[in-house]
């Protein structure tokens, strides 16, 4: 029977694992993402879940195991954050150029340099052009559900591709919240028997794996590891809608808060979401028309529909927990840029810069933002296209 207990976004993870029992887990301790990993050796250890738990001297070689298992026809996960994500770099392409279905949970964390152990989206943002999709998630019972979905979308086979789970560093991975969890047989019947479309071990249909590809056929190739990107939002949906349906929490790409009759808006990504909803009721209550957009979803990017959402708005702000040296803007603030690009109709965009390394992003900051995105519905005007939010210039 579903249960309430007590978990921090680690703790919730391992749950859901639990849940899921994957036939082999491969992964190396890291900070914030170590109580995953511990939690699920101790699970083995007491004979709570039945699959191979692999512990090996890396984060690669974590993430060569995945490959290899997923390769055999296993359901595989692995956890990781920051230098240890990094460090998998080489192997995330591999695994999603192979389209196996492996699911990662990512307790977000800054990369060094300086060396900083706290929760920014440097790691996962850094990877999000390797081919995986990605989830956020903005506290521990949406780190346990999306989790669990995250396994029905990379196993879907018209999809075939790897997932990341996100949940930031020490604001969720350690935050004790409560997180109704399902029931075991519940979950197991969400999930279904995982039928892998391909293995190695069939010596029936025999196949090759990572071969040799030049300009004969490489060009192909990539262009069909596409096709799961491209065929993955409408299962996304799908299993959301189900996952609701079942447990009663639905999800899509993104969530809507106070929108509808918004005439500016925030988008933002993860916990800060939570925090920027109070600012958002704060504001409505000095007479603000402003809404917020949380992004759930950001590979493959939902561009068409947050377009939609946002296109009738007088002013929009994108925050983002990582920046993009030498570009434009950080990566939320460039991709609803190139999504409004094609409307004739489209609001004036500004691009915060905030929380890196850890800090703090309060109510005051998401109110600051509101009034600003006043000021530039009201004039048309644009003074400053790029910022930051509580950073000591």
């Amino acid at each position: 029977m579903k249960t309430k207990k007590i978990l921090s976004g680690n703790e919730a993870i391992a749950e859901a694992v639990r849940q899921v029992d994957p036939d082999v887990m491969a992964a190396y301790p890291i900070t914030p993402s170590t109580k995953i990993v511990e939690t699920i050796a101790q699970f083995v250890a007491d004979g709570i879940l039945s699959g191979e738990f692999v512990c090996p001297e890396s984060e690669h070689s974590a993430m060569s195991v995945c490959i290899g298992a997923a390769a055999a026809g296993g359901r595989v996960m692995t956890a990781t954050a920051s230098q240890g994500l990094a460090l998998m770099w080489e192997m995330l392409y591999i695994a999603a150029a192979l389209r196996l279905p492996i699911v990662a949970a990512i307790a977000n964390r800054a990369l060094s340099a300086p060396i900083n152990i706290h929760g920014d989206h440097s790691d996962m943002m850094g990877a999000r052009d390797s081919g995986w999709i990605q989830i956020y998630s903005e506290n521990c019972q949406e780190a346990y559900d999306n989790f669990i979905q995250a396994f029905r979308i990379a196993e879907h086979p018209e999809v075939a591709t790897p997932v990341m789970v996100g949940l930031d560093g020490f604001i969720i991975s350690h935050s004790m919240e409560p997180v109704l969890v399902e029931d075991d047989e519940a979950v197991k019947e969400f999930l279904g028997e995982y039928q892998p479309h391909y293995s190695l071990l069939d010596i029936n249909h025999q196949i090759t794996i990572g071969s040799l590809d030049f300009t004969d056929y490489y060009f192909e190739h990539k262009r069909s590891q596409l096709e799961g990107l491209e065929k993955a939002p409408r299962v996304i949906l799908e299993v959301g809608q189900e996952f609701g349906q079942k447990f009663g929490r639905s999800y899509g790409f993104f969530e809507e808060y106070r929108l509808g009759d918004a005439e500016v808006a925030i988008v933002v990504l993860s916990s800060a979401a939570g925090t920027g909803k109070e600012a958002v009721d704060l504001l409505r209550d000095e007479g603000i028309p402003i809404g917020l957009l949380k992004l759930r979803i950001f590979r493959p990017f939902p561009f068409r529909e947050i377009a939609e959402v946002l296109k009738d708005k007088k002013a929009v702000a994108v925050l983002d927990r990582c920046v993009s040296p030498g570009a434009e803007g950080p990566p939320v603030g460039t991709e609803i840029r190139a999504a409004l690009f094609d409307y004739e109709q489209r609001p004036r965009v500004v691009n915060y810069v905030y929380g890196l390394g850890g800090r703090d992003i309060k109510v005051e900051h998401f109110q600051e933002v509101g009034r600003k995105l006043v000021r530039i519905a009201e004039t048309n005007q644009v003074d400053e296209p790029y910022g930051y939010l509580n950073l000591r210039e």
